[in-house]
């Protein structure tokens, strides 16, 4: 089976500590005896900083994207020299990139790609342009939240859901400011369009993603064509976005 995991930065390298690097290079190692695997690694707390500073000296934004995905393909290097021979040796800079260097049979770790794609984004178009048959999305949250769980106690998780109920979910979220997505819009319209079946859950232990892959976890699966199970069901989306009309997406919809 392919798979695809997305480590969140704030998960991966909230602090370098090269434990938690090492803990998921031993997750990854098991996983890829019997699979082949990509990792695709956000930025964490360095890239905020090196962004922040950016904008202080009144970098754009087309750059501080640029410093974010360089941020993320460190990390990504970090994780390839915990893994040591059974990654490929450097992260890969782009889909296709990444898929020719599967062919050898190591697991694939790469970072951001294109300025305006977070690393969910990444991660859900490798997936697609790979075939991967399962997306995991591993974050500091342990699933799909019908609100922000953080903020809202009155939350509920979803055991399953539909892409087009995440994308609901997402949209309602991204337009609260300051509210903590359990993935981005652009990563939930790609997950719809080609159906790839995913997972949310909490990344904090490493641990969570062999268990998912074995069928074992307590995230959030997202199929198409199931039955979502929560206290509550999200509002519909009457934006009327076209799925395919994938562009950059900001907290009001289709920038552009």
């Amino acid at each position: 089976m392919k798979i695809v995991v997305s480590v969140g930065g704030s998960v991966l390298a909230r602090a370098l500590i090269s434990e938690k690097f090492k803990s998921y290079a031993v997750a990854l190692k098991e996983i890829s005896k019997k699979n082949t695997v990509f990792i695709v690694t956000g930025g964490g707390q360095a890239a905020r900083d090196y962004i922040t500073t950016a904008r202080e000296l009144g970098a754009d934004e087309a750059t501080c994207d640029y410093i974010g995905i360089e941020l993320t393909r460190l990390n990504a290097r970090l994780l390839i020299a915990a893994l040591g021979e059974a990654a490929y040796h450097e992260p890969p800079l782009d889909y296709k990139q990444a898929k020719n260097a599967s062919f050898g049979g190591r697991i694939v770790v790469m970072g951001g790609v294109s300025p305006g794609h977070t690393t969910d984004a990444v991660a859900a178009i490798l997936a697609e342009y790979v075939g991967a048959e399962l997306l995991i999305n591993a974050t500091s949250i342990d699933g799909v939240y019908t609100a922000d769980p953080k903020k809202n106690k009155g939350a509920k998780k979803f055991e399953t859901m539909t892409p087009k109920q995440l994308i609901e979910v997402v949209m309602k979220t991204e337009m609260v400011a300051g509210a903590n997505s359990p993935i981005d819009l652009l990563a939930a319209k790609v997950i719809e369009r080609s159906n790839i079946r995913t997972i949310v859950l909490n990344g904090e232990e490493p641990r969570n993603i062999v268990d998912a892959v074995s069928g074992r976890h307590s995230g959030t699966v997202i199929e198409k064509d199931k039955s979502a199970r929560s206290g509550s069901k999200p509002d519909k989306d009457d934006s009327g976005i076209d799925t395919c009309n994938l562009g950059y997406f900001s907290t009001n919809g289709c920038d552009y």
